[in-house]
């Protein structure tokens, strides 16, 4: 399957952004799917992670609260709607995905994962 991310940008600390990934050429369905980042200087982190049928979904501890992951699997996409962004939320997003168990919960691991996107850029300025 590819991954196609989009929808990073500037934006003012506390803005908002909703970044889209389309996957192509696999069945959309059977993919467990997540979200990391990669601020400048560190390693890749983590953001959230949702179920292939989107009944559960994860969040690192930073941005719970703040952000939501979703899917649509009629439309080969998943999202991330972040909201009150600060500037450590400042990194290249990654999408990834994974052939899941149906019953599996999302996987929090970048080893877990299998097929990435190209990322893109979110910067929060203040």
């Amino acid at each position: 399957v590819q991954l196609q991310a989009s929808g990073g940008g500037l934006v003012q600390v506390g803005g908002s952004l909703r970044l889209s990934c389309a996957a192509s050429g696999g069945t959309f369905s059977r993919y467990g799917m997540g979200w990391f980042r990669q601020a400048p200087g560190k390693e890749r982190e983590f953001v959230a992670g949702i179920s292939r049928t989107g009944g559960s979904t994860l969040y690192a501890d930073s941005v719970k609260g703040r952000f939501t992951i979703s899917r649509g699997n009629a439309k080969n996409t998943v999202y991330l709607q972040m909201n009150s962004l600060k500037p450590e939320d400042t990194g290249i997003y990654y999408c990834a995905g994974r052939v899941a168990i149906n019953t599996m919960p999302p996987y929090v691991r970048e080893r877990d994962y299998d097929y990435w996107g190209q990322g893109t850029q979110v910067t929060v300025s203040s």
